[in-house]
């Protein structure tokens, strides 16, 4: 039986042992219990042998560690909101304690009297960067695919195992402080140009290279522990720390508007840490830890954007039963801006794909698109010339249908019109093999009502891309009334081939991204036309945490746009449908002013020639009466944002449109970023707690008007105590379709 189940050690002719990570039955390392238990009793088998003089760390797989498992930090969590309702203050105390975990082990490995070296030989995130900066030297393998980051301020947390403290004695505090707040990932060489490794060399010579370091004599002490260590960014207390420290605070506020509780505490522990002996340091991380941990900030964020996302990305909508699909063949109907975007991804994902248009010129130049994306990723480092010639290779423009003989899966984005959409799809399902599958990229009509122009709607599904199509992490599947599983097997597996997040919705006009982004403009459009002058509209969508404002997303998506959906909306669902105000000025904007948006360089805002900013056009304040600043209560206008934005992701739950919490909350991020810190729309008012949220909508209601009115879902939930991820519990239904 082997020593140890995720680990091997083996000592060299030189005295040195080589750890190697290669966790059984897993793609990536990760930290469990199990591992950090194996690694603690490696740590004192290398200080007890006297014949060893030190050791090297290194992964068996293809990258060296993705940090934490998921399920531990959430086995962590949920035995901490257990034991919260009984004991609060031992709850506290079990948090603390496991916090200091990995803290004290890798603290122990530090202090252990023989050299350490990590040998990182792929990407390196989280809790492993933070063992490799507690080695006494660092050893990077050279390669585009090694990365190395300390993400966790991304899902309401911070690098809690030494990162805050280690990571400012290294690098220059201005460059630590933006590394541990932004999460910003690290290739080898900007590693090694701050300071937080050694090495870098070529991936055959890692392990080489890191015995080298120790069979040369590398101090297994740390400069921190060192008599006379100095901060490589100067004291706190110094001229250079009286330029750095009030810049930053004001930096992050700026960016942040405060909704973030763990970027602001890495500025605190790296602050205070600076200012004391470095286990004095770890231990004020440890407290700060603690608290961030408990915070309704962190526990949405990890939910969505952790555990969540992983379980999303990893398939868990995916139907039972059905066999992965490997592409060959994708074909793409369109060549016009989307159906170009939906091209360059396939192709980036090593899929070869038909790009198929009217006529060769527009498909050429569709094709065109992905030359200037790739061209421009290898003019930026981001990819290489060879990286180029493989992509384009794989795009074949063509406006003959039989060359879309052998796709796995065709995908439609010609124009928004039904009848083109009905003869592209007659003319691809004519060549199309039996086994394959048809969808459509329409962002504004009902799948089901697009099926019926297929001669097997089971097979027949939308796969619905955000713009820009190569930076939207989000597509929306959605389910006509016949789309059978496997079609949406199929796209789902597409999908995740090309590197995006899929969350399944079930068919309705707008489907569910486009129902909340709508509500988001309409409520801006209200506070126009009620005289809140539009910067203060702009501003405090920011503040409440969405990363663009109404009015600016408005012209990214054209005003003529928003001018046709209200018209049709009233052609198919009656003038009552839409407000006239709103109807009004959307009019005026368009036909009045001929402001049709950033496509033509005036919207909401003018977009002068480059490089002068965009800015708000003065025109707005003449169009209605103004309120003064000081009339405008800034709060209650963050919370009309979320809140709006929340009611129609609660009535898209209670129509059954999504039916997992999981794909509102993630979803909503992802597509137009709703307020991450919040976890999402759903999770936005569990986070609350629905009482108290169905209150806020009611108050805002009797003040604003009936798109505040809460659906009986969310009253009765209230009334019940209960929350959407306990209404909608997608594990146990998911337990249940296992069993069943």
């Amino acid at each position: 039986m082997a020593e140890y189940k995720n680990f091997t050690v083996e000592t060299d002719a030189d005295s040195i042992a080589l750890v190697t990570w290669n966790m059984p039955d897993r793609s990536m390392n990760v930290f469990t219990e199990e591992v950090m238990d194996e690694f603690d009793r490696i740590i004192d088998r290398v200080v007890a042998d006297g014949a060893i003089k030190g050791a090297v760390i290194t992964s068996g797989k293809d990258s060296f560690s993705g940090g934490a498992d998921l399920n531990m930090l959430k086995s962590h969590l949920g035995r901490f909101h257990t034991e919260k309702a009984r004991d609060p203050e031992k709850a506290a105390k079990m948090l603390f304690d496991g916090a200091g975990r990995m803290t004290w082990l890798w603290r122990k490995l530090e202090t252990s009297g023989k050299p350490w070296v990590a040998a990182i030989n792929g990407t390196c995130m989280g809790g492993a960067f933070e063992l490799s900066l507690a080695c006494h030297g660092r050893v990077v393998a050279d390669g585009d695919k090694v990365k190395l980051a300390l993400p966790e301020v991304k899902v309401g947390i911070f690098p809690g195992a030494g990162g805050t403290q280690r990571v400012p004695r290294l690098a220059d505090t201005q460059a630590a402080l933006e590394m541990l707040t932004t999460g910003k990932t690290l290739t080898p060489k900007r590693a090694k140009q701050m300071g937080l490794v050694h090495e870098v060399v070529e991936p055959g010579k890692l392990i080489d290279a890191a015995k080298a370091m120790i069979a040369a004599g590398l101090k297994p002490v740390q400069p921190w522990d060192e008599k006379g260590f100095k901060i490589p960014g100067g004291p706190v207390y110094s001229a250079a720390g009286a330029m750095l420290w009030p810049p930053a605070i004001a930096i992050l506020r700026r960016e942040t508007y405060g909704n973030y509780p763990a970027a602001a505490a890495i500025l605190k522990c790296v602050y205070e840490g600076l200012l004391v002996p470095f286990d004095t340091a770890l231990r004020i991380e440890q407290r700060y830890f603690t608290e961030i941990m408990q915070t309704t900030e962190a526990a949405m964020m990890i939910r969505s954007l952790f555990v969540s996302l992983q379980e999303l990305n990893k398939g868990a909508r995916r139907p039972q039963g059905v066999e992965p699909v490997k592409f060959s063949k994708i074909g793409v109907l369109g060549a016009g801006f989307m159906g170009a975007g939906i091209a360059y991804v396939t192709a980036k994902a090593g899929i070869p794909v038909v790009l198929l248009d009217r006529d060769m010129p527009s498909a050429e130049k569709g094709k065109a698109h992905s030359e200037s994306l790739i061209s421009d990723a290898v003019k930026k480092g981001r990819a290489k010339p060879e990286d180029k010639d493989a992509l384009l290779s794989l795009i074949t423009p063509t406006d003959d249908y039989a060359l879309l003989q052998g796709c796995d899966l065709v995908i439609e984005a010609v124009f928004e019109d039904s009848e083109v959409k009905k003869a592209a799809t007659e003319k691809a399902e004519a060549v199309l093999p039996e086994a394959g599958i048809f969808a459509s990229n329409t962002s504004t009509i009902p799948i089901t009502a697009l099926a019926k122009n297929s001669k097997r709607p089971e097979q027949f599904i939308g796969i619905h891309f955000f713009s820009p199509v190569d930076r939207m992490m989000l597509v929306e599947i959605i389910l006509g009334k016949k789309t059978g599983d496997k079609a949406l097997a199929t796209a789902m597996d597409y999908v995740r081939a090309i590197g995006k997040t899929p969350i399944v919705v079930n068919d309705t006009r707008g489907f569910y991204v486009n129902r909340c982004v709508l509500r988001y403009m309409s409520e801006a459009y209200r506070m126009l036309i009620e005289g809140v002058p539009a910067p203060m509209i702009e501003n405090a969508a920011r503040m409440a945490g969405m990363p663009v404002g109404p009015l600016a997303l408005t012209d990214e998506t054209a005003i003529d746009l928003a001018q046709k959906i209200m018209r049709q909306t009233k052609r198919d669902l009656g003038d009552k449908a839409v407000d006239p105000a709103q109807m009004a000025l959307i009019d005026t904007m368009v036909d009045t002013h001929g402001r049709h948006g950033r496509k033509n360089a005036k919207g909401f805002y003018d977009y002068p020639a480059k490089p002068a900013k965009k800015k708000l056009w003065p025109g707005l304040k003449d169009l209605y009466p103004q309120k003064r600043p000081e009339e405008v209560d800034v709060e209650e206008l963050k919370q009309r944002f979320l809140v709006t934005i929340a009611l129609e992701a609660a009535r898209v739950m209670e129509e059954g449109i999504v039916t997992d919490p999981r794909e509102a909350d993630v979803g909503s991020i992802l597509a137009f970023g709703f307020a991450p810190f919040t976890g999402g729309t759903l999770s936005y008012i569990d986070g609350m707690g629905v009482e108290r949220f169905v209150a806020l909508a009611k108050s805002l209601r009797k003040k604003f008007g009936d798109q505040f009115k809460a659906p009986k879902l969310v009253i009765d939930m209230a009334e019940k105590g209960e929350t959407f991820y306990q209404r909608f519990d997608p594990y146990r239904k998911a337990a249940e379709k296992k069993a069943a």
